[in-house]
């Protein structure tokens, strides 16, 4: 792939390619961020809906990072975020997912799930061939590295009672096949393009692997198991939604109507930033 930062540069190809990866990004984050939103008041202690919030401000920084390299293929902030329709999102279903008021354990295992899967995807990215995604990762990684620790530690912390490790392992049944969808692709052929091109070093089965090779014995290392043999799990893990072809859960429809709601009622006629546009920090 060329060197330049001009998308105008890029073969048809290489811009599909580059768009499929950095629409999975943000709109990963941007959906995890308004969850942990929601649960800022929830959380079982000040300390944690504090450190809660500091996170969800992390995720939308970076929802911001990716966004801002698709606005240079000739989207807008509006088109991408409020006035998109919701079936048009291309995130995981995990993000999107509703967890019960009071469930601290899925919120936990949720995160952990996700910081795991976030720090191989980005891994793989560190050497692309499309240099403004090289460019953002070290501030990603480092802030990401935080969540990922934080994610750890609350769930060894929750695992040491009986209790904690019952509501654990609830939420690990509920929750893993949705965490397979991570790694699916958007589409088949795309994903061999991300991948021949250089844009993301690893394929998604390489990763998904490597992610199972992560979580299994640090679950059971906790008193947790996989509800079904990691070696064999299914890369699409469910099969009527999946959120990368953007087929996704009841949940999403709500949390996509509260996301655009202050945009309608105040009859906005462009988007408020996220956070700082990068290219101005």
């Amino acid at each position: 792939m060329t060197s330049t930062l001009d998308p105008d540069d890029l073969s048809d190809r290489e811009r599909t390619a580059v768009e499929h990866l950095l629409f999975r990004l943000a709109d990963d984050e941007l959906v995890l961020a308004e969850r942990y939103f929601q649960w800022e008041a929830r959380a079982p202690s000040l300390r944690s809906g504090l450190a809660l919030a500091t996170i969800a401000q992390d995720e939308f920084s970076h929802a911001r990072l990716w966004y801002d390299l698709l606005q240079d293929f000739g989207h807008s902030e509006l088109s991408l975020i409020y006035e998109r329709d919701p079936g048009e999102f291309r995130h995981s279903t995990l993000p999107e997912l509703r967890l019960a008021d009071g469930n601290w354990a899925g919120a936990v295992v949720r995160s952990y799930f996700y910081d795991v899967a976030e720090d191989l995807r980005l891994a793989s990215l560190e050497s692309s061939t499309y240099p403004p995604i090289a460019d953002r990762l070290e501030k990603v990684r480092g802030e990401e590295e935080y969540h990922r620790k934080r994610a750890r530690s609350c769930l060894e912390r929750l695992a040491e009672g009986e209790r904690g490790r019952e509501r654990l392992q609830n939420a690990v049944d509920r929750l893993f096949p949705h965490a397979l969808t991570l790694f699916e692709p958007v589409d088949e052929n795309v994903e061999t393009d991300i991948v021949d091109l250089g844009v993301r070093r690893r394929g998604l089965d390489d990763v998904h692997m490597e992610w199972l090779a992560t979580v299994e014995p640090f679950l059971e290392s906790n008193g947790l198991r996989l509800p079904i043999e990691a070696g064999t799990a299914p890369a699409n893990g469910l099969s009527d939604v999946g959120g990368r072809a953007q087929n996704h859960t009841d949940d999403w429809d709500g949390l996509h109507d509260e996301m655009r709601r202050a945009y309608r009622e105040r009859e906005r006629v462009e988007a408020n930033r996220i956070v700082e546009d990068p290219d101005d920090i």
